[in-house]
């Protein structure tokens, strides 16, 4: 049995199935509100120096919540240990401790320096007066996520997500809600006051939940290492950042293609994150705290990670196949006649050039985790580093040869290689293991969605033939079952 397997389950066992869908949904929630608020921002306030000083401003806030996705990956291992141990409140305590040090410090300075801030981030006085305006209730908000982060990642330690989803579910609706009810009135800073009124709710739930169950115990037991947390949350959040270093690398590189292109690579990249985003990243984090307590060796670790990829990639290659089909109808439908014709059939095999990105994102997105469960987390700020550096060149030498589809494929080998060193720094037999059973499932998935879609274009076109090729999917999916699916079903249903 591997080390770690000794430690205790909680008293209640839950579905694996049910909290991920949970975990799901909260996500798409989040996705569908970021997608209608920003949309309503566009359409309300259009494009000048308003926007760019608010959406300066928005950058900050965007880093931090990013750092607040990668806290919960990083801090559930500890926080299962340690209520194995008897230790949570401890543990929680030095975790928050270490926030507000960082958080304190800098929710005054952009309260009493808002003005100078604005100045710096933005390129004129009227965007610096709305960054200055936004500043104060942004950063304070995207703290109040990273403590949410903390909550419900406590709460992941006693195998509970309802609560957490529903959080994060009823925050960012809030968001969007505060925003459209007083932009009218208000302006731009009212989207501003939105995400603070939501990031409150998002902590205050799980809060409130944790208080009630009393799950904390002797919250004022022990000392409180503040600085060697603070450089595990540094060292979580690094691979994370990068990833979002890549795409603003890519956006960088899609600029000198032409007008529109950087936007037509942001709706590809975003529609594609969204479905890995619904998939592996809800998997991963209800992951964490069974895997933890059970006790992984370097076997186990690689089937997780594949395991988890057939679940995810199952779903996203009957997504993928339908927008090849129908993207570009879709897109024009919901974004306007500008993203019609031409613009959008590009979009729609810009997203069939994501595919191979998507397919290394689920599995790296499913191997993150594993590297805290397993505590081989040292390396990660040298990957993220390395990983920025080669995909400047990279990026460069693809879009050279294939345009803005060559920018997808570079962000797609770039991410390999961050999986490629994260599962060799785990084992490299891992690496290998992983590889192995990705590369097979790849092949079947791929062949499965390209005959059941590519087949019905050659017959139907548009909405008929995607209608047609998720229903020949779906039922050669169920006649074939495949022996990976099967597999990693009964895996899901007894990971808690």
């Amino acid at each position: 049995m591997p080390e770690g397997a000794d430690m205790s389950m909680p008293a209640t066992r839950k579905s694996a199935v049910r909290s991920g869908i949970q975990t799901a949904v909260s996500m798409l929630a989040i996705s569908g509100s970021a997608a209608l608020a920003g949309a309503l921002l566009a359409q309300k306030f259009g494009r000048g120096a308003d926007t760019d000083g608010f959406m300066a401003a928005y950058g900050i806030y965007l880093v931090l919540v990013l750092g607040a996705q990668a806290v919960r990956m990083v801090v559930v291992p500890d926080l299962t240990r340690a209520a194995a141990g008897g230790a949570l409140g401890r543990e929680v305590r030095g975790y928050v401790l270490a926030l507000l040090a960082v958080a304190v410090p800098a929710a005054l300075v952009a309260i009493l320096f808002r003005g100078q801030i604005g100045d710096a981030l933005t390129g004129s006085p009227q965007a610096a007066h709305v960054a200055a305006r936004s500043l104060p209730w942004l950063l304070p908000a995207a703290f109040m996520q990273l403590l949410a982060a903390i909550a419900t990642s406590t709460l992941a330690a006693r195998d509970s997500y309802g609560v957490a989803a529903l959080a994060y579910s009823s925050g960012s609706i809030a968001s969007v809600v505060c925003f459209l009810a007083l932009a009218d009135a208000h302006g731009l800073v009212s989207l501003a006051w939105g995400l603070f009124a939501g990031a409150v709710i998002t902590l205050a739930l799980p809060v409130a939940a944790l208080a009630r169950d009393h799950d904390l115990g002797h919250v004022r037991e022990g000392g409180a290492a503040i600085l060697p947390r603070l450089g595990r949350l540094g060292r979580g959040a690094a691979v994370p950042l990068a990833n979002q270093g890549l795409y603003l690398i890519a956006l960088a590189f899609a600029a000198p293609l032409g007008v529109g292109s950087a936007t037509s690579l942001s709706y590809g990249y975003l529609l594609a994150a969204t479905f890995c985003t619904a998939t592996a990243s809800a998997l991963s984090l209800i992951s964490s705290a069974p895997l933890t307590r059970r006790g992984l060796d370097v076997e186990s670790a690689a089937r997780h990670v594949v395991h988890a990829s057939w679940l995810s990639l199952t779903l996203i290659a009957a997504a993928a196949g339908v927008f090849a089909l129908v993207g570009g109808r879709v897109v024009g439908w919901v974004l306007g006649d500008a993203y019609t014709g031409e613009v959008g059939g590009e979009l729609g095999r810009l997203f069939v050039a994501f595919a191979p990105w998507m397919l290394v994102t689920v599995a790296l997105t499913s191997t993150f985790p594993l590297v805290f469960v397993m505590e081989r987390s040292r390396f990660l700020v040298a990957v993220a580093v390395a990983a920025v550096a080669v995909d400047v060149p990279l990026t460069w030498a693809f879009r050279a040869v294939f345009g803005l589809e060559g920018i997808a494929i570079a962000l797609a080998v770039t991410t390999f290689g961050v999986l490629i060193a994260l599962s060799a720094g785990v084992s490299k037999r891992m690496l290998a293991l992983s590889v192995l059973g990705l590369a097979r499932l790849a092949l079947a998935i791929g062949a499965l969605a390209g005959l059941s879609f590519g087949i019905v274009s050659f017959v139907l076109g548009g909405f008929p033939a995607a209608a047609v090729g998720l229903g020949l999917y779906a039922l050669l999916l169920a006649v074939w079952r495949p022996r990976g699916l099967r597999e990693a079903w009964s895996y899901v249903r007894a990971l808690h």
